[in-house]
């Protein structure tokens, strides 16, 4: 799986585009690129790309399994695809195109369709059709955007495995991930149905939307039960086989029917050894006591020779997987949760394990009525809820297994979804998925037939969340948080996804606090950005021990992002805008939080340059009283101590010592007697945080050098500190 996404007749195209890209790192890992009207970039990574301002382009992250392709792909269109076509190769034979992968080959059958049509200017609906008629023809998962001339086609494939989010308001985008047009302060986005494929016409601003044929239910009346059986068992076992990548690979694993299933035809299909893969199972083990999955797990290794890889969770390891997943989900509905958190811990396995593809049952349960609602149907009604089930599992299923494997860089790939599958099972009559309170009663006899123990076959569903004991840790966390059921305390965990966040931060107190009130508010902040100073005298920027931010990072557990500058006036702010654009590039940051006072200088500047760069700025103790701001910070459980001083009344006695209650009442009757600023923003002094509410290990500073300029001008440097136990 790959990401992609693209910008049209927005102000700054260029700027989304790198943000995007970062945000969806995780997605593609051999590569970046992106082009526009009559230029194309690739890099190693998204810092190193060369990226020109247009009124539209297009971007990708690529995930290469089959030879490694650079993307945007450019012909006589343009392509981004996030595809995987199986039969890609016999495609190419049929029409003699020289084709390297999957993707280069959809963009050269689109190019020569629609350019044998020879009708200029290209009709959007005639261009629909021939592109529809090629994707007939190519099996597999994708989703992707064609752009030719003022024209952009966009498509998923017709069941939703591959995700694809679109939004027009002043301009259009489109993305593999609902968070990136979020994070671009699209107000209205929508997933991109399916059964729809879209046209943007970039001249006129607007959207001519196909509506796409779906697959035909009729039943195969004419057929046996042995035929379908037969047809059935085949037609999965090569689903399978043709996913089947020529490198290790992993299956989640519950122990139930359907894992079971693929992992003994994975086995069978013999083009990969058993050895070559892992099946993953994960649980929470509260009391010692085994989760059901676990435990089917366990007996599998025995009984079926699967390579077992247990992920042993703890309650208090489940939090942090629950923060993850419900970021990445985007909802904080229990159940989609918590069959995410599974997935997630397995993932993070199987990344250990340098796997880059996973398979999964996701879908057997919607074909064949395998949830418990279905038991109480007859006749056409199972079948009309099959139908509806599978017609909506891009939504209930897929985006969220798709995110949440990515971000491990892991492609999924869901043998039960395949759509000769698909179109098989919607046909069956109904005895054959449920009879006498049998569900799913055809797999069930396939998986006889395959020799797996009848325990195995017979297992009565148990959903991922109950099955792992994932739902009980939820449930005990809950309480343990005081919260009034599961769905308060996921609200309560869940952070801000509208924004991604980099804290301007100078190893200073209010750098600090303003930092700690956005993670307080639930703000998303990937990193901290830190300008080192050549000119002690900078005028915006804070110096004394400024290497040091680096040991307060590492406490905090945010990763810093550092940038040299002279601290020429006015200058320095180039390298500042420099060093916000590669926080864009390198976290997807749409926002920039401040630690400005009172200080209309310094906000000033800072402001102009998000205003330039698409970013919205937070500067959360703007105008906050100079005394509650001090007091606020110890009572908050910030320590802090001065760094330098230079004012009449303050010496070098204040530097090195924790700052109390009793200093600042100092500081309040100096500021009533010759007007030092209490919170230190006119330059009397400057701090530097050695522990704080924030902190993970407090900062122990070992030697220090005190120098005097005189009576009241003095700067404490630091020599040697290091992080210690609180």
């Amino acid at each position: 799986m790959c990401a992609i996404l693209g910008f049209f007749n927005l102000a700054n195209n260029k700027i989304p585009i790198l943000r995007g890209l970062a945000i969806m790192n995780q997605r593609g890992q051999d590569g970046c690129g992106a082009c526009g009207y009559d230029w194309v970039t690739y890099a190693s990574n998204v810092l190193k790309l060369e990226v020109k301002d247009d009124i539209g382009i297009i971007g990708q992250n690529l995930h290469s399994l089959v030879n490694n392709i650079k993307q945007p792909i450019v012909g006589k269109g343009k392509l981004v695809s996030n595809c995987e076509f199986y039969n890609w190769k016999t495609i190419s034979l049929k029409y003699n195109i020289n084709a390297k992968n999957d993707s280069d080959l959809l963009l050269k059958l689109i190019d020569y369709k629609i350019n044998a049509n020879n009708e200029t200017p290209i009709e959007p609906y005639k261009a629909y059709c021939l592109i529809e008629s090629i994707l007939s023809e190519l099996r597999g998962v994708y989703s992707f955007a064609y752009w030719i001339e003022d024209l952009v086609f966009v498509f998923r494939d017709i069941i939703g495995v591959r995700p694809l989010w679109y939004s027009l308001d002043s301009g259009f985008g489109f993305a593999s991930e609902k968070k990136v047009l979020k994070n671009n302060f699209f107000p209205t986005i929508n997933e991109l149905d399916p059964r729809i494929a879209i046209c943007y016409n970039i001249n006129k601003n607007i959207i001519q939307s196909f509506k796409r044929p779906f697959i035909s239910t009729s039943q195969q009346s004419c057929k046996s039960y042995r035929e379908l059986e037969l047809e059935f068992k085949n037609t999965l076992e090569n689903a399978v086989s043709i996913r089947l990548p020529s490198e290790p690979f992993g299956i989640l694993y519950s122990g139930g029917l359907d894992s079971t299933v693929l992992a003994v035809m994975a086995i069978n299909a013999g083009k990969v050894p058993g050895k070559d893969f892992f099946c993953y199972t994960t649980g929470l083990f509260l009391n010692d006591k085994a989760p059901k999955d676990v435990e089917f797990a366990l007996k599998a290794i025995k009984d079926l020779g699967l390579k077992l890889r247990l992920i042993d969770v703890k309650l208090q390891e489940l939090e942090e997987m629950l923060i993850d997943t419900v970021y990445l989900i985007e909802d904080t509905h229990i159940p989609k949760i918590g069959v995410g958190v599974t997935i997630y811990s397995s993932c993070m396995k199987a990344k250990e394990d340098n796997i880059r593809v996973i398979f999964a049952g996701t879908g057997a349960d919607e074909l064949l009525a395998g949830y418990d609602r279905y038991k109480s149907l007859y006749g056409d009604d199972i079948q009309d809820l099959c139908y509806k089930d599978v017609l909506n599992i891009y939504q209930e299923n897929c985006y969220r297994d798709d995110v949440v494997t990515m971000n491990n860089g892991i492609e999924l790939r869901l043998p039960y979804l395949d759509t000769e599958f698909v179109k098989l099972c919607l046909s069956l009559p109904h005895e054959y998925k449920l009879y006498k309170g049998t569900n799913k009663l055809i797999l069930r006899n396939i998986g006889k037939q395959l020799g797996i123990p009848e325990e195995f076959v017979m297992r009565k569903k148990k959903a991922a969340q109950y099955g792992s004991k994932f739902d009980k840790g939820i449930e005990k966390l809950a309480k343990a948080r005081k919260a009034k059921n599961k769905t308060d305390y996921i609200k309560s965990i869940k952070k801000n996804s509208h924004y991604r966040l980099g804290a301007l931060f100078s190893s200073g107190k209010d750098s600090n606090y303003a930092l700690y009130i956005m993670l307080k508010e639930k703000y998303h902040v990937n990193c901290l950005i830190t300008i080192k100073s050549k000119n002690p005298h900078s005028y915006m920027f804070h110096t004394p021990n400024i290497d040091l931010a680096q040991l307060q990072a590492e406490s905090i557990d945010i990763p810093l992002l550092e940038k040299i500058t002279d601290g020429r006036k006015e200058h320095e702010l180039d390298d500042l805008k420099e060093a916000i654009e590669d926080a864009i590039r390198i976290y997807g940051i749409n926002g920039i939080v401040v630690g400005a006072i009172w200080s209309t200088y310094q906000k000033n500047r800072i402001e102009k340059i998000c205003n330039d760069l698409g970013l919205r700025m937070f500067s959360p103790l703007w105008h906050m009283n100079q005394e509650t701001e001090m007091r606020s910070l110890l009572e908050e459980g910030f320590s802090f101590i001065f760094s330098s001083i230079a004012a009449d009344g303050l010496d070098s006695s204040w530097l090195g010592k924790p700052i109390s209650h009793l200093d600042i009442d100092k500081l309040v009757k100096l500021n009533e007697k010759n007007g030092v600023n209490i919170a230190g923003e006119g330059g009397e002094f400057e701090s530097f945080v050695i522990n704080g509410p924030i902190y993970k290990k407090k900062i122990q500073i070992d030697e220090y050098e005190v120098i005097e300029l005189d009576e009241n001008t003095a700067k404490l440097q630091i020599i040697n500190a290091k992080l210690v136990d609180d």
